[in-house]
């Protein structure tokens, strides 16, 4: 043995005895992914005062994967706009902005919220909606070409703006194909848009792109608008009517149009009154309902298809509400009960065909309906356990359904059991559920849904 190999002998031994760099095979302790940033939603909301909103958090972590954080986390507001629970529960307390704030231990993340006037009743008709918020102020969107969003523009705006004038008395509105008409606090009455036929009852056929008022009365309840004819009840229940009126829908027994407000008839005890495209549908405080003007389809309800120019009674049931849409009626009698007549190519009418009806035909059996509301040739009603329920025409998504399938007998719109109120454009729909938000559903073409972009929503959207 020469002297290198004596030399590598305990070197070789030293390997071996430290490992030689291999033979140790056990599995290495995996590095645990640490947090990097958290992401708050939903992402800057709005809020009607004293409503709540709950908030969720979401991590990104060191492997790149997210996921959802459920525990050690703490939720905070910046301001005093608002308060949060520990579960995210977000309570809106006082008008204006504020921050919400998710941390876990030195990562946190924020999302804005804004709390506003909580939203009181949504008014919808021919491409444009109009919303009257708490406190009394108007706001509109959509088509705007002869000034009906009283914007005092003719410019179509697909997000809300405040109708001109400052005004926080606004307490019932009226919207028509292509004008509006509202009812203040004070009973004054006031009209903007479209004025061809005298719609508007100021006496001209001017357009007028902001509010006007209409004559001199204080004494104003309510009003509704047609394709272009306008209605309204007075105190004394008396009812008066302007506009076109060649059909006979204003029900003075012509087919004159009249340019301010005409007295229909001497009957008093007028409670309400709805309009469709060229046909009127009214509700005495005794209950009966009365009908006039174009009847084509059978919309008047007579068991015929003759127009009327002045109010007919309808059978001799009990009502609470009626609705008229473009072509077809509705009414709920006084045991909830829900009956509709008219046109029905679309299935309008909920009774499962597309035959017209010239006499109210009850639809289903069910005896809970509350609020209803006519489109052209759409229905929608809410019933008294809160869900919202749709049927006709869908060629815009304005059943809420996720789709452009017609139906011809009522389907309930999604899950929810919070809706309050619902309302009806003709292709378009708003709702308002009881914690004061407004969703919007259908045709968007002229911005009516206020989301801020022109595209039709196929389910129901809820309002900035």
């Amino acid at each position: 043995m020469n002297m290198k190999s004596l030399l590598l002998v305990p070197l070789l031994a030293l390997f071996a005895a430290c490992g030689g760099g291999g033979g140790d095979d056990s599995p290495s302790t995996p590095e645990t992914p640490t947090l990097k940033s958290i992401t708050v939603t939903p992402a800057n909301q709005t809020i009607p005062l004293g409503g709540t909103l709950q908030m969720a958090a979401s991590g990104l972590y060191s492997d790149g994967k997210t996921s959802a954080i459920t525990a050690g986390i703490t939720w905070s507001i910046k301001g005093k706009n608002a308060t949060i629970g520990s579960s995210g529960l977000v309570t809106a307390t006082v008008l204006g902005s504020d921050t919400v704030t998710a941390t876990v231990g030195s990562v946190s993340g924020s999302t804005g919220i804004t709390i506003s006037q909580p939203w009181a009743e949504v008014f919808s008709g021919g491409n444009h909606a109009v919303v009257l918020k708490k406190e009394g102020s108007l706001w509109s969107a959509g088509s705007n070409g002869w000034g009906q969003l009283g914007d005092g523009t003719t410019t179509d705006r697909n997000k809300l703006v405040v109708v001109n004038g400052n005004v926080l008395t606004w307490k019932q509105v009226a919207v028509g194909e292509f004008h509006t008409v509202a009812v203040r606090s004070d009973g004054t009455l006031w009209a903007w848009g479209f004025n061809q036929n005298g719609q508007l009852g100021t006496g001209t056929t001017v357009d007028r792109s902001a509010p006007v008022q209409v004559g001199t009365a204080k004494d104003w309840t309510s009003v509704a608008a047609g394709k272009a004819h306008s209605l309204a009840v007075n105190k004394a229940g008396q009812l008066w009517a302007w506009g076109r009126n060649f059909n006979g829908q204003l029900g003075d027994g012509t087919k004159i149009d009249r340019l301010a407000p005409t007295r229909v008839g001497t009957a008093v005890g007028w409670k309400s009154v709805s309009a469709g495209a060229t046909h009127t549908i009214g509700l005495r405080t005794d209950g009966t309902i009365w009908a006039w003007g174009a009847n084509e389809s059978g919309q008047l309800g007579n068991g015929n298809t003759t127009e009327a120019t002045a109010p007919a009674q309808i059978g001799t049931a009990t009502w609470v509400a009626t609705a008229a849409g473009g072509a077809h009626s509705m009414a709920i009698r006084a045991d909830g009960a829900l009956f509709a007549w008219g046109a029905n190519a679309s299935g309008q009418l909920g009774d499962g065909t597309a035959l017209d009806e010239l006499e109210p035909k009850q639809v289903g059996t069910e005896t809970n309906w509350a609020n209803i509301a006519a489109g052209d040739a759409f229905s929608l009603a809410v019933k008294s356990n809160g869900s919202l329920w749709s049927w006709g025409s869908n060629s815009a998504g304005q059943l809420g359904l996720g789709s452009n399938l017609d139906k011809s007998e009522p389907t309930q719109v999604g899950a929810g059991m919070t809706w309050r109120a619902v309302t009806a454009g003709l292709r378009h729909a708003y709702g308002i559920q009881t914690d004061s938000t407004v969703w919007v559903w259908g045709r968007n073409t002229e911005g009516q849904l206020a989301k801020g972009d022109n595209a039709n929503a196929l389910s129901p959207a809820q309002l900035p």
